[in-house]
């Protein structure tokens, strides 16, 4: 494994890196290679492998263990990437802000999400409204909880589409589906090789959970599965991605609790299996939510359309 270590961080750094780099680095370390960061980037793996070793190289700090698999963040890279991306969500804010003040939102819709976007339901949700309605131009975002009902409030994105409740003034609801939930462990986790796993299985277990959004919502679904206090697994909760958290994984310090949607992000080393209990499987339940008084044509075509794909309350799939 190589590392780039410098006895102080690049005068240059603020000058030589760009947006560019950051993008990069955040998006491998939620796919766990270069590889997987470059078709997301559609860019070269040369490039993104590139790039992150220029940010190692004038911050004087490995962000990347690299291993034969793919790369997991190093302890100070956690720290970093956090903040890396957090710059990325402000700059993405900054422009959505831009652009719905350019626009009159007339042909334009901005959507919100704390999930990851996937080959599941949302993306789609997204690609076949994007069909029906190729004349609406569709932004996306995915960010906190917290931050998405500031955004909505504000009027920077016109719906949202979150698991369980968000209370907001003025606001309006709309049931959509619902996804399993699962759990993540490394491919030679003792249990993984069961053919079903059940909520009293996690007994003893360290549970990483992401302080990002699903993440409160996962730990009370535990807690009401598990509730003797004795039979509940430790719960880690760390300041990073969930992509961050797979990595974490990989690396043996954990199992955690994701959404079947998340699959669809390949993490190196690790396995999804069902969560059951007598009921069968667990289920998060997604809704929209707008403001009332949102009159963006884009939004109310994008509702109608959201309505005649989900007719009645889900059964889930």
């Amino acid at each position: 494994m190589q590392n780039f270590f410098r006895s102080r961080p690049s005068l240059q750094a603020g000058k030589a890196l760009e947006l560019k780099h950051l993008r990069s680095a955040v998006t491998a370390a939620d796919c766990g290679s270069f590889r997987g960061a470059a078709e997301l980037l559609r860019s070269q793996e040369s490039n993104v492998s590139r790039r992150v070793a220029e940010i190692e190289h004038h911050l004087g700090v490995a962000l990347f263990e690299r291993h034969s698999g793919g790369v997991r963040p190093t302890r100070a890279g956690c720290d970093i990437l956090r903040l890396a991306r957090s710059i990325l969500e402000e700059f993405d804010a900054l422009i959505a802000t831009a652009r719905s003040v350019q626009n009159s939102e007339i042909g334009r819709l901005s959507v919100g999400f704390c999930t990851a976007l996937s080959p599941g339901t949302l993306k789609a949700s997204l690609l076949e409204f994007k069909q029906a309605v190729p004349q609406i131009e569709l932004v996306t975002a995915e960010r906190s909880r917290t931050r998405l009902a500031a955004a909505l409030r504000n009027g920077i994105l016109d719906v949202l589409i979150v698991t369980g409740d968000l209370p907001l003034l003025d606001n309006k609801t709309m049931s959509l589906w619902s996804e399993r939930v699962l759990v993540a462990l490394p491919h030679d986790h003792p249990i993984a090789a069961r053919d079903t796993i059940y909520w009293m299985d996690l007994r003893g277990e360290t549970v990483l959970l992401s302080h990002d959004d699903p993440g409160n919502e996962l730990e009370n679904l535990l807690n009401s599965k598990l509730v003797s206090p004795e039979d509940r697994p430790k719960i880690e909760r760390h300041d990073v991605s969930r992509g961050m958290i797979k990595g974490l994984i990989s690396m043996n310090t954990g199992i955690s609790l994701v959404l079947k949607s998340e699959m669809g992000i390949n993490y190196s080393g690790l396995i999804y299996c069902e969560l059951r209990d007598d009921a069968g499987p667990s289920r998060f339940e997604f809704s929209a939510y707008w403001r009332a008084d949102n009159e963006n044509p884009g939004l109310t075509a994008f509702l109608k359309f959201l309505s005649k794909r989900y007719p009645s309350p889900p059964v889930g799939r």
